[in-house]
C-alpha cells in the first residue's frame, strides 16, 4: 500500500503515449503523490514506456478496462482516489472508420463509468461532498470555486471541433463538429464530463490538445512512421495531396498544460492546448527527411541519394479533416503556459529519440 500522507490520484491509459510521457515528469515532480495507473494494453499501450517508473514506491500499475465498473470502485476505495486524470481512449482515426464500436464503448462508455463511480465515492448528492473530501455546500456549478476539491481532469483532443477553413483557430468557444467516429466519441465523451459538472458539482477540467509528437509515441502514427519507413527504405505514405494541416505541439509541453490545468485551471473550464507549429504533411515529411538525410546517410543506408525518394502518395482517409490549428491564448494568458519547443527544436529531439529506437531493434 502507499504512504497514507500522500494523496493517491488515478490515471488511466499511460502506458501510451501522452500518458507514459506524463507519469514520469509528474511523479518526479510532485513527492506529495502516489499515481495508480489503469490500463488494459491494448496495441498502443505498452509497460517498456514506463519501465523508469516500475520501481517506484508512488507508483502502481494496474491492467484493467475502464469500462470494467467494479473494478473501478476497488480501485478508488482501496486506495481512497483522490483525483483523476484521464488519458484513456482509443484515438487512432483509421481504425475508428474500420471498427467504430470499440471506440463508441471505451471512449463514451469508459469516460462515464470513471465519472459516475468519482461522483458516487467523493459526494453525498448534487454539490455536496462528502466530510472527508470537504464539507462546503455548493448551490451551483456556476459559483462553485472547487480546486481543493477532488478532480476529475478529462484528455481530449481539438478534432472534435471539425476542419477550419485556412485562417480561423480553435478556440474554447468553437461549436463541436466531429466529422470520423474517433472524434465523434471524443465529442460524446467531453459532453459527458460537461453533464457531471453542471448536474452534479463534479468538479472537472477539459484539455483539448492539438497534435501530439515525441518519443514513445506510437509506430502507426505520422511522425514514427516516417522516420521507421526511411529507415527502413521502405515508401513513406502520405495520404492525398499531403497539404492537410496540423498543429503540432511537443508532448512534454502537453504534458505541463495538464499539470497546470489540473492543479490551477478553474473548475467546469476548457483549455486548448496548441503548440501554434502548423505544418501540412508535406512539410512534416520534407523536414524529417532532410534531417535523416544528414545524420543517417541515405547512401550508405538505403542507397539512395536522399530519403526523399521514398514520399508516395496514397488513397485519402475517408472523411480526412483539412486543416485542425488551436489558439491557446486562454491557457497562456490565464494560467501562464508556454511552449518550450518550437517544432524545430522538437523534432530533432524527437529523431533522435526513433533513432536510437530503431536502431537498437
Amino acid at each position: 500500500m502507499f504512504d497514507n500522507d500522500k494523496k493517491t490520484i488515478l490515471v488511466t491509459g499511460c502506458a501510451g503515449f501522452i500518458g507514459s510521457n506524463f507519469v514520469p515528469y509528474f511523479i518526479d515532480k510532485y513527492e506529495k503523490y502516489n499515481i495508480v495507473n489503469l490500463d488494459l494494453l491494448t496495441y498502443a499501450g505498452d509497460l517498456d514506456n514506463l519501465k523508469e517508473c516500475e520501481n517506484n514506491p508512488r507508483y502502481k500499475f494496474i491492467k484493467g478496462d475502464i469500462c470494467n465498473r467494479e473494478l473501478i470502485e476497488f480501485i478508488f476505495d482501496e486506495y481512497d482516489i483522490r483525483g483523476v486524470i484521464h488519458f484513456a481512449a482509443e484515438s487512432h482515426v483509421d481504425n475508428s472508420i474500420k471498427n467504430p464500436g470499440i471506440f463508441i464503448e471505451t471512449n463514451v462508455n469508459g469516460t462515464f463509468t470513471l465519472l459516475d463511480v468519482a461522483y458516487k465515492h467523493w459526494m453525498e448528492k448534487p454539490f455536496k461532498y462528502k466530510e472527508k473530501y470537504g464539507t462546503e455546500v455548493l448551490t451551483s456549478a456556476e459559483n462553485a470555486n472547487k480546486n481543493h476539491f477532488p478532480r476529475f481532469h478529462h484528455i481530449s483532443t481539438d478534432e472534435v471541433y471539425g476542419t477550419l477553413n485556412e485562417t480561423d483557430l480553435f478556440t474554447e468557444e468553437t461549436p463541436y463538429a466531429p466529422n470520423s467516429p474517433y472524434s465523434a466519441s471524443k465529442a460524446s465523451s467531453d459532453m459527458i464530463v460537461r453533464s457531471y459538472q453542471e448536474t452534479y458539482g463534479l468538479n472537472t477540467v477539459i484539455t483539448n490538445c492539438s497534435n501530439n509528437y515525441g518519443p514513445k509515441q506510437h509506430d502507426e502514427k505520422l511522425i514514427p512512421t516516417i522516420i521507421r519507413k526511411a529507415l527502413a527504405g521502405e515508401p513513406i505514405p502520405i495520404y492525398g495531396d499531403g497539404k492537410n494541416i496540423r498543429d503540432w505541439l511537443y508532448v512534454l509541453d502537453h504534458c505541463k498544460g495538464i499539470d497546470l490545468v489540473y492543479h490551477t485551471g478553474k473548475e467546469g473550464n476548457v483549455y486548448n492546448i496548441g503548440g501554434r507549429n502548423e505544418r501540412t504533411n508535406l512539410q512534416i515529411v520534407d523536414t524529417i527527411t532532410s534531417i535523416l538525410d544528414e545524420k543517417v546517410p541515405p547512401n550508405k543506408r538505403i542507397g539512395k541519394e536522399s530519403y526523399k525518394e521514398l514520399i508516395t502518395f496514397v488513397e485519402d482517409r475517408a472523411g480526412h479533416d483539412r486543416r485542425y490549428a488551436i489558439d491557446a491564448t486562454k491557457i497562456e494568458n490565464e494560467l501562464g503556459w508556454k511552449a518550450d519547443e518550437n517544432f524545430n527544436s522538437g523534432i530533432i529531439r524527437t529523431i533522435n529519440w526513433y533513432l536510437k529506437r530503431y536502431d537498437d531493434n
